[in-house]
């Protein structure tokens, strides 16, 4: 990375999703029998798969013999509704929360890492739920919405690490290649965090340049990238300048083994932190403008690295962080979204104009691939290409940056 900041969070377009519990008048939920979910090692199992709009409650219990996590995703599968976590082996635990109409998935993840088990559509029918209830409270649960994206995110990098430094270690390059974007993008969602823990970010993420720049050592997802796509012998480093050879040769087998280690190591502190107490803390005090600053953040490393494809210098593989960048902006700006509208026509006015920033964003990143499918080369983009894709940048910018004295209005 080659600028380092503070705090994150897509589906926009139904924010009224948002479950936000406790704050919905009571004469416009309406109540439904709990579902009963049963964990297993292998399988997620809902007693059904719609519900009426309004208080929703999961009865979930854990049948396996790990510790496991319920949650209720919205239809991008990316942003979280509810979840309940920590759930012991042989115990339960019950979610409620507030659901409106929409197409959700169910999913349980045993072990608390990975991309869980038993992900199954779920539908919500009726009419919108009208929330209300004390300020304070919505803002909280909003945060305690981002907290879970983050965990769930970092809960996923944590074993895509691993199967990726075992290819990288073994030798394995084609699959190490193949997995390089992917694996990235659960980091580049949440960078921020990431980025607000002193040198955690710099072991993790720093290209060579800036390693070196700082007189860091130099390790991380960019040293390992460098490794299996091995520069030409005339090729400079992302400054322009450096001989790409300059102090620097493909690793040794040990030297992959300390280098893929080391990844794994800095990742798995990451899992601790954002499982533990200081991180909790940190966004209780950041509160809503937190959120709203990661959504900011994250757009900022996009106009400040990806755009310029200086990034993945060796790989070309920018355009997917680029997409994980504008994936995690998003989803941090759809949890403060309502804030914003609630602060009369100007506010509503912002919330839309970003909404379409975004959408445009994301329809011209999508003539050039996806996630799932991957990306062209950031070397197939023509001067043009990458013209308009700032110009999009810079039109959401501008509003997105007004939007946390909007919301902390």
């Amino acid at each position: 990375m080659t600028v380092r900041r503070l705090t994150p969070a897509i589906a926009v377009t139904a924010l009224g999703a948002l479950a936000l519990s406790g704050c919905v008048a009571k004469t416009d939920a309406a109540a439904t029998d709990a579902l009963t979910v049963s964990s297993t090692a292998s399988a997620c199992d809902v007693s059904g798969d719609a519900a009426t709009s309004g208080t929703l409650t999961f009865d979930v219990s854990n049948d396996g013999d790990d510790v496991t996590e319920f949650y209720l995703l919205a239809e991008d599968g990316l942003r979280i509704v509810g979840e309940v976590e920590n759930i012991a082996p042989g115990t339960s635990r019950t979610l409620t929360l507030v659901a409106q109409p929409g197409e959700y998935y169910t999913v349980c993840k045993p072990g608390m890492t990975g991309d869980g088990v038993g992900r199954a559509a779920f539908t919500v029918s009726g009419d919108a739920v009208a929330l209300t209830g004390e300020d304070a409270e919505q803002k909280q649960h909003a945060v305690d919405l981002y907290a879970a994206f983050v965990k769930d995110q970092v809960g996923q990098l944590v074993p895509a690490v691993s199967e990726f430094v075992a290819a990288y270690e073994s030798g394995d390059d084609e699959t190490a290649r193949t997995q390089f974007a992917q694996v990235r993008a659960y980091y580049e969602r949440i960078e921020p965090v990431a980025e607000a823990l002193g040198d955690l970010d710099p072991r993790i993420d720093y290209r060579e340049v800036d390693a070196v720049a700082e007189g860091l050592d130099w390790t991380g997802f960019h040293r390992i990238e460098k490794d299996l796509w091995v520069p030409a012998a005339d090729a400079l480093n992302a400054d322009g300048e450096t001989p790409a050879w300059q102090d620097w040769a493909p690793s040794t087998a040990d030297e992959r083994a300390a280098f893929g280690d080391q990844l794994i190591a800095d990742v798995q502190e990451l899992y601790d932190y954002v499982h533990g107490e200081d991180f909790a803390a940190t966004l209780a005090d950041q509160g809503i403008g937190g959120i709203s600053n990661g959504a900011i953040a994250l757009l900022d490393e996009v106009a400040t690295g990806k755009i310029q494809g200086e990034e993945d210098w060796w790989s070309h593989t920018d355009l997917s962080d680029f997409a994980a960048n504008v994936e995690g902006s998003k989803m941090a700006f759809s949890l403060v979204r309502d804030f914003a509208v609630a602060q009369g026509d100007d506010g509503a006015a912002l919330a839309d104009e970003i909404d379409g920033g975004y959408a445009d964003l994301e329809a011209a990143l999508a003539e050039y691939g996806s996630l799932d499918a991957g990306f062209v080369s950031y070397t197939d983009l023509t001067d043009d290409d990458k013209r308009e894709l700032t110009d999009l940048i810079n039109a959401l910018a501008e509003p997105l940056a007004q939007l946390t004295n909007t919301v902390l209005a």
